[in-house]
């Protein structure tokens, strides 16, 4: 058991750590605790290098600090990423190790399901550290509410930019149908909304074509079609120099964690294009709401969906601010973040 740490400018600490008799080889980034230790999920990933590695690890603890931060939760931003294949090393020893890192942490970062990991691996995890949310026996599967949230948040970008108080008729792309991608069509469906999707999974959307009435495209032709709302959910960095000059839709919502490749850059290119995007880091956040009110607080699912259903206010209210300021909902959401974290405002 080995843990290295490194120094990165603005971050607060990051190790690399490794375990040779469990194939254990994981980075875990802690970006801010102004507000409350770092909470960020575990994402077990084939990366094809240490370096890209490190970059999604850094990129998503920001992204749990500016989420956390939003949703006004007395919580800072982590990230843990393990180097590893998900269908032949995903296994008990490989997380019990990781948990016995986190242990190491002393309670100062929170780790939580994420991409290729679920409640059978915080149940390992849990085994080595108390400091891990999301087992069999805790608040269940995040990705509801997360969907949820950005269906709300849909819903407000919709009467922001269209002056639609309601889905009926309103054409979504979704890219990515995993659990939240899957939630969020379900949604979708029940409001009556054209959903138009794409999944690298045959299986994933077969399943929602099947269900939902869902119009299956390739994936490569998602940024192509003209519909008023795209939503990513799957990985990061899909909004970038290659696939933004391609983009047909009016509005950007989704549930995919640090949508912009260059978030200055394209965050400046989508105004010019007037597509409205909403950040991912406040569409996004009904998951860690979840996890922070019925683990951490203690209280109801009830509760975190009420907590979870006003993103449809923070949308609009981030509207009127950016529309009053003439700056973008990216730059409103930042100057807010960056406040809260300067301030302790709660």
């Amino acid at each position: 058991m080995k843990i290295h740490s490194i120094n990165i400018p603005g971050y607060e600490c990051v190790r690399l750590c490794n375990d040779q008799n469990a194939e254990l080889e994981a980075i875990i980034a802690i970006h801010n605790t102004a507000l409350g230790p770092a909470l960020g999920g575990c994402r077990l990933y084939p990366y094809a290098t240490k370096r890209e590695a490190m970059e999604d690890a850094l990129r998503l603890a920001k992204g749990m600090t500016y989420k956390t931060a939003m949703a006004n939760l007395s919580l800072g931003g982590g990230k843990a990423v393990i180097i590893a294949n998900p269908k032949t090393q995903k296994n008990e020893l490989l997380f019990r190790a990781f948990g016995r890192f986190v242990e190491t942490f002393n309670g100062i970062y929170i780790t939580a399901k994420n991409l290729n990991t679920d409640s059978i691996c915080m149940d390992w995890i849990h085994q080595e550290t108390s400091h891990v949310v999301g087992s069999s026996t805790g608040s269940g599967d995040p990705s509801l509410m997360t969907a949820h949230g950005v269906f709300m948040a849909i819903k407000a970008a919709v009467k922001c930019k269209l002056g639609r108080n309601d889905l009926e008729g309103i054409k979504v792309a979704v890219q990515g149908i995993g659990y939240v991608g899957y939630y969020l069509c379900k949604e979708l469906y029940e409001h009556h909304a054209i959903i138009i999707g794409c999944d690298k999974d045959e299986s994933k959307i077969n399943r929602v074509v099947d269900e939902f009435g869902v119009v299956k495209i390739p994936y490569d032709q998602i940024y192509k079609q003209q519909v008023d709302v795209f939503a990513p959910c799957a990985l990061g960095a899909v909004i970038n120099d290659k696939t933004l000059p391609l983009l047909q839709c009016k509005i950007i919502a989704g549930g995919a964690n640090n949508q912009l490749y260059d978030e200055e850059k394209h965050g400046a290119m989508l105004c010019q294009h007037n597509i409205f995007y909403v950040p991912d880091y406040v569409a996004n956040a009904g998951g860690v709401i979840n996890v922070y009110v019925q683990e951490i607080q203690k209280l109801s699912v009830a509760d975190a969906l009420k907590i979870t259903n006003n993103i449809y206010n923070t949308v609009i209210n981030l509207f009127d601010i950016c529309t009053q300021k003439n700056l973008t909902l990216l730059e409103t959401a930042n100057n807010i973040v960056k406040k809260r974290l300067r301030y302790g405002a709660r």
